[in-house]
């Protein structure tokens, strides 16, 4: 009995020395360092992404912090790191960007490489940073860090461009002499098309010498049905797009409101799981395409909150923050097209509710700003509505009714004027250059091209964008 005993006693222990070994061979703990994100250290270990989040009980994929340690299920490759000191090492330096700066020129600076300071900090494209963006520098030998500069005064890197949303693109001599340099296609994906549904968008404006930014929607019931699948989806259609070499994709449109999203379905939290997704499969297959975030419907509707309905766009792009959307994206999407007062006004509005923020560009722009102080703003609509030369306009938009084709010309002149100087704004798509629909949802109202052919607006555009 007792040698039985002994037997199954050692048994026993090969057993739980077996066990810890193989535990110890299948599991590694991995602290997050700066600038990580799940995405890439599931690439590092060659583990999905579902199962680290499942390890460690992370509800949300986008919220994960310096310092947590993640233990790693099944590696097969990779090395665990070390806990990330509470100060940064002595190799290296915070530095903030200032106007005229490139990453170039800062890794000259500091005796460095673009590589190593991108990689440093998760920047996708080295050729997007802006004022204000504070930088690590690694292993620096030289150089010195520098103060934060205002970043209200000074232009983003790249430099401010200005677009067209265009239908047919039928002018394309007008655009150039408004001073556009890009123009924008909405594609709507069915959930089945080849991503090769973009490449008309994509030829048509290269033949005519203009950048393509892709606005970008899918299927709403679809969506509904299985979200978490349907990311994926999306995200492997958004990737095939971006190998076809476009200059930006903007994910998706007005997402906070039920035309657009699924009722009781909205939140930034769930649009940021779809940006997370799109983000990666687009760098993955292009990492110089402009990823833009989807611009929220501007709107007061739903009293400054949420319900199934819909979201204001403010707490919409709280939530959006709170979510980690700030790493999935190069630029902030919004829309401005309610103004009915020159976009210097900061007061005045003539309808209910005033002071609303969206009523006035200045005010969007800081309202955006505000959630995503790091980012630059990509203005994906902006237009001024005006119904001279078709008629009267359906009640829904009566608000415009006595905004003229001289005002609208006007009015996107200084827009373009504001967005140039105040240095967060890098790229402006006039919504728009040629719709001809004029009915319930009067988009030709918005056209710079008006009914008779003239275009004031081209005037007045070109002299603002060659401004100094």
């Amino acid at each position: 009995m007792r040698r039985f005993i002994l037997v199954l006693s050692l048994l026993t222990l090969v057993f739980v020395l077996g066990a810890a070994t193989v535990a110890a061979q299948t599991e590694t703990v991995h602290v997050v360092q700066a600038g990580e994100n799940l995405f890439r250290i599931s690439l590092r270990y060659n583990v999905a992404m579902a199962s680290i989040a499942q390890r460690n009980g992370i509800a949300n994929w986008n919220l994960i912090y310096v310092g947590q340690r993640l233990v790693i299920p099944g590696t097969t490759g990779g090395t665990p790191s070390t806990p990330v000191p509470t100060q940064p090492p002595s190799t290296e330096t915070s530095y903030t960007v200032v106007r005229g700066d490139t990453l170039g020129a800062i890794a000259r600076r500091f005796n460095t490489t673009v590589q190593a300071i991108a990689q440093r900090n998760n920047i996708a494209n080295p050729n997007l940073i802006f004022p204000g963006q504070v930088l690590i520098i690694p292993g620096t030998t030289g150089g010195t860090p520098n103060q934060p500069v205002p970043t209200s005064s000074v232009p983003i890197a790249g430099g401010f461009e200005l677009g067209g949303h265009v239908f047919s693109f039928s002018y394309p001599a007008q655009m150039r002499a408004a001073g556009m340099t890009w123009a924008k296609t909405q594609i709507r994906w069915d959930g089945s098309a080849p991503a090769s549904i973009a490449q008309g968008a994509i030829d048509a404006a290269r033949s005519n010498g203009f950048k393509v930014m892709l606005s970008i929607v899918g299927d709403r019931a679809q969506l509904a049905a299985n979200p978490t699948q349907y990311y994926q989806n999306f995200a492997t259609f958004l990737g095939g797009v971006a190998a076809l070499n476009p200059d930006a994709i903007e994910v998706w449109n007005e997402q906070n409101i039920d035309r657009e999203w699924p009722s009781g379905q909205i939140s930034g939290g769930a649009y940021t799981q779809m940006l997370s997704a799109a983000y990666q499969a687009i760098k993955r297959a292009n990492a110089n395409v402009l990823v833009i975030s989807g611009a929220p419907a501007p709107t007061g509707f739903f009293a400054g909150g949420c319900t199934n309905a819909g979201c204001d766009d403010a707490p919409f792009l709280r939530q959006m923050a709170q979510a980690g959307a700030s790493q999935f994206m190069d630029c902030v999407g919004i829309h401005y097209n309610e103004g009915i007062l020159s976009p210097t006004r900061t007061s005045g509005d003539p309808r209910g509710n005033p002071n609303h923020y969206t009523r006035y560009y200045q005010t969007m722009v800081s309202t955006y700003n505000g959630v995503f102080p790091n980012k630059p703003l990509c203005f994906t609509e902006l237009g001024y509505l005006s119904a001279e030369g078709y008629g009267p306009l359906p009640g829904a938009f009566s608000w415009a009714s006595n905004v003229t084709a001289q005002d609208q010309a006007i009015w996107l002149a200084e827009a373009v004027t504001l967005a140039k100087r105040s240095g967060r704004v890098r790229l402006l798509i006039v919504w728009n250059v040629d719709a001809t629909q004029f009915g319930e949802d009067p988009q030709a109202g918005y056209a710079i091209i008006r009914p008779n052919n003239t275009c004031n607006a081209c005037a007045t555009l070109g002299a603002a964008v060659t401004a100094p």
